[in-house]
């Protein structure tokens, strides 16, 4: 290697000191006489002692790698043939520094909780259906790729093509805090295949998040404030699913909030499988109450349409995935559509955090 110009390196600016006094603290509750006599808080705060001490590993790591990186800069400055170490370290480097930021960037009270994601297509017909049903497939792809594991609890499948509705767990450590990104209503623009003259149309689908709730957090639903029917579930399923009054949907009459499932061939299963969705649905309505931003998130609930749209994915007469909040724009849309989700998440978790945005700004999508 002849030369070498020496990178730009990121420094220790992790906070490391306020972490460790934030670990002392968690320590000196651990270590409490009646710290196991509180089962319900002990769960929560072991996790997050857990964090803190990746998260510091992580960062005296970073801070090691550094200095090693240094160490081999100088050495091919003086002629050292070192291209190999330097592009390793590099790599490693690269991939340390992501996951710290990921741990720095999900740093909400639910981020590193499993979700429930929801999906219901905009009016249009099977045009939007079927584009639920994209959306439904690109979030199986990502949830592979990041080693999730994935429950349909309730779909409910379009006459012709498509999806009107599906419910689904993805459970995983963040999945919740990288799914947030997802909340609002997606719009796709394409030469439809159900459109015999070939003519572009543009769909809609809103896309929900909601964190799973532990075991441990109290959501008290009483009896008298549940209506529960029973009916029989269509589509896929088999046919014992078919014949057989197995599916459960629960309205939660203060609320106002309905959940459903239809996924287990037993009764008892689906009532189960909605219990737990309702009282995820009821946790986040609690929260809603306390935190005021997040009202905006139910807003977009009202609108699957024009104006409303987070992120537009554009197949005709050009190629382009454009987030319209971070201002990212991502020509191989393919790629998005099959999972490859990562850009387009860390440039909102970035945006969330210092509302910086990541392209240039235009919105010359067509309407």
């Amino acid at each position: 290697m002849r030369s070498a110009s020496r990178p730009k390196l990121c420094g220790a600016i992790f906070d490391a000191p306020a972490k460790k006094s934030q670990l002392a603290k968690i320590e000196e509750k651990v270590a409490a006489p009646d710290f196991w006599s509180q089962p319900e808080n002990n769960q929560k705060l072991l996790q997050q002692r857990k964090r803190l001490e990746e998260t510091l590993a992580d960062e005296a790591q970073v801070a090691a790698m550094t200095s090693d990186l240094d160490t081999l800069f100088e050495l091919a400055r003086e002629g050292e043939e070192v291209g190999g170490d330097i592009r390793r370290e590099l790599g490693a480097f690269s991939k340390r520094l992501e996951r710290l930021e990921r741990e720095t960037l999900l740093a909400g009270e639910n981020d590193f909780r499993s979700a429930i994601v929801v999906i219901h297509p905009g009016a249009g017909g099977t045009e939007s259906q079927d584009w639920a049903e994209m959306l439904l497939r690109m979030y199986l792809r990502w949830a592979e790729r990041k080693g999730f594991s994935i429950v349909i609890t309730d779909r409910l499948d379009g006459e012709a093509a498509g999806i009107k509705s599906v419910t689904f767990e993805v459970n995983g450590e963040g999945a919740c805090g990288l799914l947030q990104s997802e909340v609002g209503v997606h719009r796709l623009v394409r030469i439809s295949p159900y459109d015999a003259n070939a003519r572009r149309h543009t769909s809609f689908a809103s896309v929900f998040v909601y964190p799973q709730v532990d075991d441990e957090i109290k959501i008290d639903i009483r009896t008298e404030d549940l209506r529960v029917d029973t009916f029989r579930a269509g589509g896929r399923g088999g046919q014992h699913v078919n014949r057989t009054d197995s599916a459960v949907r629960m309205v939660h009459l203060p609320t106002g909030i309905v959940v459903q499932c239809q996924n287990e061939r037993s009764q008892h299963k689906n009532r189960d499988m909605a219990l737990k969705q309702l009282r995820a649905r009821l946790y986040e309505f609690e929260m809603d109450k306390k935190r005021e931003e997040d009202r905006k998130v139910e807003a977009t609930k009202a609108d699957i349409n024009f104006g409303s749209q987070i992120r537009s994915y554009v197949l005709a007469p050009y190629r382009l995935v454009k987030d319209h909040r971070t201002k990212l724009g991502i020509g191989d849309v393919d790629r998005i559509l099959d999972g490859d989700l990562e850009p387009l998440m860390r440039a909102y978790l970035v945006f969330k955090k210092t509302g910086r945005t990541s392209g240039d700004g235009r919105e010359d999508l067509p309407e």
